[in-house]
């Protein structure tokens, strides 16, 4: 079948999924799978920031669509993970630059080079996100554990849905424990009561997240970072283990709870 296309989306910005898309590639990248990371977010990249790459650009993602650039002129290398490459998009132009047909012959194109293609969704439900999800052939949705971002979700569920892309997986990210317990914050099994698909991955909320960020250096190249391993364990997954989910804090059965019922879901 060649490379798998993943596609990275969520129902608002400021949820994390650059961040999520960074990582999970670097942590792909890490096990020795090849990886490309392709930004979609066309007139505001970030992605090429988080990783590092930002001063390595030539082509961009509308360069290729457009006939300028060869896929491979345009796929920015790694550094520190030879099998890890970014397509970054197009900042000087708009989302209507590129068709949900364009993303799918792109991602053809790219499943014969690569094992994984990360595609890194607009935020919300426009021209940007029908473009990110036309080729996926599988879609995580990030949310945060609050009630605005996980309400935005609930509307990415129903729009997966239609688009016959469903029904994706889950990720929650910045869970504060702390705050579950008093009652300030979502708990996992509310998020999941709510949007009722199958969970991959909980985040932990971890201030080295945004030091990594502004440093180009993802978590998932920290082994010390509880967010990096909570990326991995994510990689790990879609590579079809079964990963237990850790406990997040001093209550063991917080988590635990959860193994049984949502590690299959990977």
């Amino acid at each position: 079948m060649g490379g798998k296309v993943l596609t990275v989306t969520s129902g608002k910005g400021g949820v994390g999924k650059t961040t999520t898309t960074a990582n999970l590639a670097v942590a792909l990248a890490a096990t020795g799978d090849k990886v490309v990371c392709l930004d979609a977010d066309i007139g505001l990249r970030n992605l090429d920031v988080v990783m590092g790459l930002e001063n390595r650009i030539v082509y961009d993602l509308v360069d290729i669509v457009e006939g300028r650039a060869r896929l491979r002129q345009a796929m920015i290398k790694d550094k520190r993970l030879p099998e890890l490459y970014l397509i970054p998009a197009a900042q000087t132009r708009d989302k209507a630059a590129v068709s949900p047909t364009d993303m799918i012959k792109l991602c053809n194109e790219l499943r014969n080079e690569v094992d994984w293609i990360l595609v890194d969704s607009p935020a919300g439900i426009e021209r940007g996100f029908r473009n990110a999800v036309a080729p996926a052939d599988q879609v995580l949705i990030v949310t945060n554990p609050e009630v605005s971002a996980v309400r935005d979700a609930d509307r990415i569920v129903g729009l997966l849905e239609a688009e016959e892309k469903g029904p994706g997986h889950l990720i929650i990210n910045r869970l504060k424990p702390e705050m579950v317990k008093r009652g300030d914050m979502l708990s996992t099994e509310d998020v999941l009561d709510i949007l009722a698909i199958p969970l991959i991955g909980v985040v932990p909320e971890d201030e080295g997240i945004l030091v990594s960020s502004n440093r180009g250096a993802p978590a998932a190249m920290d082994e010390r970072s509880r967010a990096g391993q909570a990326f991995r364990d994510v990689a790990r997954r879609l590579k079809g283990e079964d990963v237990p989910f850790p406990s997040l804090d001093d209550n063991k059965s917080f988590f635990q709870r959860l193994a049984a019922r949502f590690t299959r879901a990977s």
